[in-house]
């Protein structure tokens, strides 16, 4: 059985991927942790202007270090490729491999806001205007997330430290050498989207696993059990690239 830790994505929270996707790995034996970042979710009441990506970062680290996690699989979702990635930089002895979903992957340098082009300063006028000038506002959910996901989650959502989204990630290892998979959920896409143009890098790349779905954004809504599969069989595999299913 294998140990996965996964990362959950902007103004989100481990409270998305409780709902199905932990318990369906859980119920197949494995190890799941989904941490809560700093600010958000259950740890709301924490949420500052100085929380950053580099906070969200040390969130996971600790999980692994103070459960003594070791071999695992680190999976995060857009946002949470982030955090990931610089998991990946700070400990990767405690990994297995990683697994990007619909997710951001930056290089040494970058913030979420330079893999979004044009929306940087879009995003620091929402947090001027709707967030006391350092939150930014949950954006609107995905088409394909069913009605009752949306009135369920929209509560739950909280605005996230602009900070987490405009701070660039430093690297001291530069890039992993772990093994990686990108999957990409291509439903709903607009022309330009940023996942769009990274996953078509990721086919390109021998040294990824790629997959992609036909479900929007939030695979762990519309897609749990396809997300579920994805990971336990990456979990299963060696460093060798994999063709999509």
């Amino acid at each position: 059985m294998a140990t996965f830790v996964i990362v959950h994505g902007a103004w989100g929270g481990s409270w998305a991927w409780n709902r199905d996707v932990v318990p369906r790995l859980r119920a197949l034996g494995h190890e799941v942790y989904a941490p809560q970042l700093t600010g958000l979710g259950e740890r709301s009441h924490l949420a500052s202007p100085d929380i950053s990506l580099e906070t969200h970062i040390t969130d996971v680290v600790n999980v692994l270090y103070y459960n003594d996690l070791t071999d695992v699989v680190l999976a995060g979702h857009s946002y949470g490729g982030m955090v990931i990635t610089g998991v990946a930089d700070r400990v990767p002895e405690r990994l297995r491999r990683l697994v990007y979903m619909d997710a951001a992957v930056p290089a040494d340098g970058q913030s979420i806001a330079d893999l979004t082009p044009g929306r940087r300063q879009e995003l620091i006028d929402r947090a001027q205007r709707e967030g006391d000038g350092w939150r930014i506002p949950p954006g609107p959910m995905q088409n394909d997330d069913p009605a009752e996901i949306k009135e369920w989650a929209a509560p739950r959502r909280h605005g996230q430290p602009i900070k987490t989204f405009t701070d660039p990630i430093r690297l001291q290892r530069g890039e992993t050498t772990l093994p990686r998979a990108f999957v990409y959920c291509a439903g709903g896409k607009e022309p330009g989207n940023p996942f769009t143009a990274r996953a078509r890098q990721v086919q390109a790349d021998p040294r990824w696993s790629y997959y992609e779905l036909p479900s929007g954004h939030n695979l762990h809504y519309s897609a749990p059990e396809e997300t579920v599969r994805i990971l336990v069989e990456q979990a299963s595999r060696s460093g060798t690239r994999t063709p999509s299913p």
